[in-house]
């Protein structure tokens, strides 16, 4: 075969892969076995970004002045606090904010 010639193509099967089925399948809520829950002090936030950034989830959203948090899907893993420069995110324990801890 020259260098100027090329192969025949072969065309295989494929399956569809996991992630064409339903976007449902990442978006998981947090059970009730969530024991700590994030709480923002907007007066410490300087909207750097890096909450948003390092949540695995993405339940970090993005408003004008600071980045609210979708407790819905928020597991309470705590690497938004971690990652926070200004200690502007809090993690309390499930139920402190609301008198039940």
């Amino acid at each position: 075969m020259a260098l100027s010639e090329t192969k025949p193509q072969r065309q295989f099967e494929t399956e569809s892969a996991w992630c064409d089925g339903s976007v449902k399948l990442l978006n998981l809520q947090t059970g009730t076995w969530r024991t700590l829950r994030p709480v923002l002090k907007i007066e410490k936030c300087t909207y750097c970004g890096l909450c948003y950034l390092f949540c695995p989830p993405q339940c970090i959203g993005v408003a004008e002045d600071h980045f609210p948090i979708d407790l819905i899907y928020c597991k309470g893993c705590g690497i938004c606090a971690h990652e926070c420069p200004t200690d502007a995110i809090e993690m309390i324990p499930e139920g402190a904010a609301d008198g039940r801890a």
